[in-house]
């Protein structure tokens, strides 16, 4: 509740005149003071959600404190916003900075968005750590927001003594002339937070630093410019540290695992000799081969796939023209490599500012050129493709002192297995090493995408790629090719808990009928000659209403005919049987494409669990959601919150499905990446204790099976070559040194995931 009985217009002067003040105070930081919260001018353009603010005096300064009820609410926050909106397209180079306190013992991660009047979205994140207070600034103009860097968050351009707001997605240029709202929210918490903040203003930089992007990797791979734990001055180094590990490491069990890693010390049900599911007690499981409870908590993408970055250089056409000749090796999970049939082309910098952010890269006579590869295309980047060069796999080198691929690979391996069972995971996560699956050693999940010259649907989005048309006959085949192959990896093998296929496509998101029902809407604008789905669709309403003119009732529509919508139509003005029957042909769609995948993988590889396709929170809707439960064995969702909020998790008792959490991390600054990942921790120390309590409300929900970690190996410091990413999301850095902090918080939790989920 705000305090608001003070009379308006000496309200008004009272600000005026401490708004000067507090200019003065500032204008040597050169700064200009927007809102100081000393009066109560500041209420007519401050929205609170799920949450109370409040006046706070201390000391003579007034500044709010902010109760969110976070709770039990998935969404809470605060906005400054005008319908009017502020004019600031005359200022420069300069940011939106705000002071936030916080006095809680736990840090507080922290959603960011500014708004301009065309709707256009400027998005970024970060953490206010822990008894901290400190300012944090949003760039807003400046030349680090007209530079692709092929990083998902580059280096501090500015000199300043304020903290960055990292930068996430969406608009990097508004409107600065009809900024609109400027927005902070909490999302997915498992506890209720509280800030203070103080002295809303703009802020100019103190200076640009033109070099901030040069040489920011060591030979290492590492941060030239931050020291941390662990960081590597030598290769003796390197290999003193990974002695010392060694010696930690054991390839045993914890005590109370069976040999598949299930709850050796509990019940013991049904076996059939591989993994399945069953409701045991009101909660749903896993049951090992062995017919123990199995709850699988692991790590995902352990594999080198991700592990190269751009390097900035690229090869004359005759490097293609010899690829698509057949005179170089097939693309592997570093790239292309060199091969000996041809002379290596001629190396070209084709992007200078991407090539100077190395301070080393080896020669092509060095041996560690090994790790040289070759990306053909990119989703996001400064290039469109390139040279790559893994940092990850050098150390790996440098380490095992071997070029040998095979031995390379197995002594990699090997300490990968012993890591997961000394620090007590129960299984690997999806998008593993396929030389892991014949070590017939350790649990794992299988993958595969249903990629093909299917015809496709868009739901308006399409992050990563449009939809497939499930309709389409080519679609079926492609799905038996793409899970024959995943057949012949696994082999039968009991170690295999089941198959990941697909992964974050963008089904629709809430909040609007265009965003839900994207994909129907986009597929009832096309011809029904060129999509099958669209032929689905009109079988399906023709089935419904007996004629055209029972379908314009229901839809409040003036169609003439059948031909009409067959052809084609826009629709935006949505009714509510519209709405209706939309609901349905997304429930049409969502089951022909789970039931076709279902029947291929309990065709070619029945013995094993269908893990559905990984839904991304933000594009998934119920349609979805039901489709996937009534053909999927386990629903999966990759879910980048700090827990499981029921606020947001109450669909899993309506569908009554054992469901999984695919992907989730975090990560912190403090180890040199530039950016902490999807959710920011405030230190490695942080990172252990947000993941015990994201694994803990995992292991207390009824419905939910396991959960992976995202990922093994921190992202290159510059960017993975796909898109960029260049997250703190290991469990290991680039050197291969594990995170003490979060390799004990693990432990700590798989010490007690079969008793704390089945002993009471």
């Amino acid at each position: 509740m705000f305090s608001s009985n003070k009379n308006i217009l000496a309200a008004a002067l009272t600000s005026v005149l401490l708004v000067a003040c507090s200019n003065q105070q500032h204008a040597q930081n050169n700064e200009k003071i927007l809102w100081d919260f000393e009066s109560d001018a500041y209420q007519s353009i401050l929205k609170v959600e799920n949450g109370m603010a409040k006046e706070l005096n201390q000391d003579g300064n007034q500044q709010l404190l902010i109760n969110f009820d976070s709770k039990d609410n998935h969404v809470s926050g605060f906005e400054f916003h005008s319908e009017k909106g502020w004019n600031w397209q005359d200022q420069g180079h300069f940011a939106f900075a705000l002071d936030i306190g916080n006095s809680n013992a736990a840090s507080i991660h922290v959603y960011a968005t500014v708004k301009d009047k065309q709707g256009k979205t400027h998005n970024r994140s970060f953490v206010i750590p822990e008894q901290s207070q400190q300012t944090y600034f949003i760039e807003l103009k400046g030349p680090d927001l007209d530079v692709e860097t092929g990083i998902r968050s580059n280096p501090p351009s500015w000199q300043s003594d304020y903290v960055p707001v990292i930068w996430r997605w969406g608009s990097k240029n508004l409107n600065l002339a009809e900024i609109v709202s400027i927005k902070f929210s909490i999302r997915g918490v498992l506890e209720d937070k509280s800030i203070t903040v103080d002295n809303a203003r703009l802020i100019y930089p103190k200076a640009i630093d033109n070099n901030y992007l040069t040489h920011l990797v060591d030979k290492f791979g590492q941060s030239t410019r931050v020291d941390f734990v662990n960081k590597i001055d030598s290769e003796e180094q390197l290999r003193q540290i990974s002695e010392q590990e060694q010696k930690t490491l054991t390839m045993r069990n914890f005590a109370d695992r069976s040999q598949f890693n299930g709850w050796k010390d509990g019940p013991k049900l049904k076996a059939t000799g591989f993994y399945r599911t069953e409701k045991y007690q009101g909660k749903w499981t896993l049951v090992d081969p062995q017919g123990y409870l199995f709850f699988s908590n692991g790590i995902a993408n352990v594999r080198l796939a991700n592990t190269s970055t751009i390097t900035g250089y690229d090869f004359d056409h005759s490097l293609i023209k010899a690829r698509e000749e057949g005179d170089l090796t097939p693309e592997d999970s570093l790239g292309l490599n060199r091969a000996p049939k041809i002379a290596w082309p001629t190396r070209e910098v084709t992007s200078e500012l991407r090539a100077n952010m190395f301070s080393w890269l080896p020669a092509q006579t060095d041996p560690l050129a090994d790790n040289f590869g070759y990306r053909r295309e990119v989703h996001t980047g400064a290039i469109e493709r390139g040279e790559t060069f893994s940092f990850y796999r050098a150390n790996l080198q440098r380490k095992y002192q071997t070029r040998d691929e095979e031995k390379l690979m197995k002594k990699w391996r090997e300490t990968t297995v012993k890591r997961m069972q000394s620090w007590g995971f129960t299984s690997f996560g999806n998008w593993i090493d396929t030389g892991y699956y014949d070590m017939q050693n350790y649990p794992y999940f299988a993958n595969g995408w249903i990629i093909g010259d299917f015809k496709t649907v868009s739901s308006g989005n399409d992050y990563w790629s449009p939809l497939p048309d499930p309709f389409d006959p080519v679609f079926k085949q492609r799905t038996d090719i793409t899970v024959k192959q995943i057949a012949s990896e696994v082999k039968n093998s009991p170690w295999c808990v089941g198959v990941f296929i697909d992964n974050e496509k963008s089904w629709g998101m809430m909040g609007s009928t265009e965003n839900q029902y994207g994909i129907v809407i986009n597929t009832l604008s096309r011809h029904a000659n060129e999509s099958p789905t669209k032929q689905a669709f009109m079988t399906h309403l023709k089935a419904k209403y007996t004629n055209i003119a029972a379908l314009n009732k229901a839809w409040s529509s003036q169609m003439a005919d059948w031909s009409e919508l067959e052809k084609g139509v826009e629709l935006d003005d949505f009714s509510q049987g519209m709405i209706d029957d939309f609901a349905q042909l997304l429930t049409l769609y969502a089951e022909q494409y789970f039931k076709v995948v279902k029947q291929s993988v309990a065709t070619h590889m029945p013995n094993h669990l269908y893990m559905g396709a990984r839904f991304a929170d933000w594009g998934m809707t119920p349609e979805i959601r039901s489709a996937a439960a009534k053909y999927a064995d386990v629903v999966s969702y990759n879910y980048y919150k700090e827990g499981i909020n029921e606020d947001f998790w109450g669909f899993l008792a309506d569908i009554d499905k054992p469901s999984i959490i695919g992907e989730f991390h975090n990560g912190a600054i403090d180890s040199g990446l530039l950016n902490p990942g999807l959710i920011h921790a405030s230190s490695q120390a942080d990172r252990g204790k947000k993941y015990k309590e994201y694994m803990l409300s995992v292991i207390d929900n009824p419905y939910l099976v396991g959960a992976h970690w995202f990922q093994y190996i921190d992202s290159p410091l510059t960017g993975r070559a796909y898109d960029g990413e260049n997250y703190n999301v290991g469990f290991v850095s680039v050197t291969d040194i594990p995170y003490k902090p979060l390799v004990e918080a693990a432990k700590e939790v798989n010490k007690q995931i079969y008793p704390r989920r089945f002993a009471n």
